[in-house]
């Protein structure tokens, strides 16, 4: 019991539950947009500057809020003031009267969120037994993004908006946020917080960072994962329905396999990493993450269409491998938090921001089903690139 009731072990499952809340908050437009289009009237455009806008703002704050913070020893202080605005930003969805209030919560939301992963994976890292890096690393990024995002989320907000309204949702999707960073100023250590070598490195220019073989190429593995997944996360629920026919309870439970596929993936990749390597486990799963829009595709109305969706969608726990480890082994210590935020946020912006308008462009211009052929040749790309990354000896993590 005492090996289970480890600080590490407490630290890794409060990181990972704040990283669930903030993903409940952020896609919890998604699901309740149906409720807030009609009674705020707005427009498809209005919604797509919605979700842009807080893309954008996360991932400039990924890089320049970590890096402020890791510079001027204030990181669990940057931290928790982050945690608490964002939950209150989702109070303040919730009281939007018209789109320019809603754009303004939902863009500040998106700077907060930014800072809080790269310094929650950063907490994580710090602690973390060299054995367990990539464990530790997929679990918390594993039950935020697949657990609670796209498990919990919509049943839980769905049925809150259907009996109450959707502003209520809003109201009780903020709450546990503030819950949890009472604990975490209570649990995080000052020594798990504190910066390296604070009086060298007061900047947070990128070109430091820029020298490091893994960092150039872990940016470019980023966008390639990260645009794998927006590609499609936008459109194939749709797609399901209107091109391939499925019920909307079949596209729900087609979604939740999906969502429980991210949430294993986002674990097993990542510990297998630990035992045999970051290259040699990232090239299968994103090998195997080119063959998931053939399977969507091709597979459509077999039996074989969800077995082959569910196994090739285990690209999805790449994600944690280029948000955390990756950046977390190409640096030294002291520059490690800037670094995860600086990949985090290019990552962000390309494959968050610019894949998915791409993607959607494609799709209504040539085909329904371009967005698919957008993130296999993604996951092709980042199996290139990858092969550009450095290993690391597993004796020295």
């Amino acid at each position: 019991m005492k090996k289970i009731l480890t600080y590490e072990n407490g630290l890794v499952a409060l990181m990972a539950l704040v990283f669930g809340c903030l993903f409940f908050d952020r896609l919890a437009l998604n699901f309740l947009i149906p409720y807030v289009a009609k009674d705020l009237a707005l427009s498809d455009t209005q919604i797509g500057l919605l979700a842009g806008a807080l893309s954008l703002a996360w991932a400039f704050s990924s890089y320049f809020s970590t890096a402020w913070a890791e510079a001027n020893a204030k990181k669990k202080v940057v931290f928790l003031v982050a945690v608490g605005i964002f939950s209150l930003c989702s109070v303040g969805s919730g009281m939007a009267s018209s789109f320019v209030t809603l754009f303004a919560a939902r863009l500040l939301m998106g700077f907060s969120e930014g800072a809080v992963i790269p310094l929650a994976q950063n907490f994580v890292e710090k602690e973390s037994s060299p054995h367990r890096l990539g464990l530790n690393a997929g679990i918390l990024q594993g039950v935020g993004s697949a657990l609670f995002g796209s498990i919990l989320a919509p049943v839980v907000l769905v049925k809150i908006a259907e009996q109450i309204g959707w502003r209520d949702a809003f109201y009780v999707a903020g709450v546990p946020g503030l819950v949890l960073g009472l604990l975490a100023w209570r649990y995080i250590k000052a020594s798990t917080a504190e910066s390296i070598s604070v009086k060298q490195e007061k900047s947070i220019n990128i070109q430091e960072l820029w020298q490091y073989n893994n960092v150039r190429w872990g940016i470019a593995v980023a966008c390639c994962v990260f645009g794998w997944w927006f590609a499609t996360l936008p459109f194939i629920s749709k797609y399901f329905v209107t091109v391939q026919g499925m019920t909307p309870d079949e596209m729900g439970k087609t979604m939740g396999l999906l969502g429980v596929s991210g949430l294993l993936s986002s674990i097993i990749v990542p510990a297998l990493s630990d035992k045999i390597g970051r290259k040699p486990v990232m090239f299968v799963f994103m090998a195997l993450g080119v063959l998931y829009p053939l399977a969507v595709y091709a597979l459509a109305g077999s039996a074989l269409q969800l077995p082959a969706m569910f196994v090739t969608y285990f690209m999805m726990g790449c994600l944690a491998m280029v948000a955390a480890v990756i950046p977390s082994e190409a640096v030294p210590a002291h520059l490690r938090a800037k670094a995860m935020g600086l990949i985090m946020g290019v990552g962000e912006i390309v494959g968050g921001v610019l894949i998915p308008a791409l993607a959607g462009i494609l799709s209504d211009q040539i085909n329904p089903g371009a967005f698919l052929g957008v993130s296999g040749l993604l996951a092709i790309l980042g199996l290139i690139f990858v092969t550009q990354l450095q290993e690391k000896p597993l004796l020295e993590k």
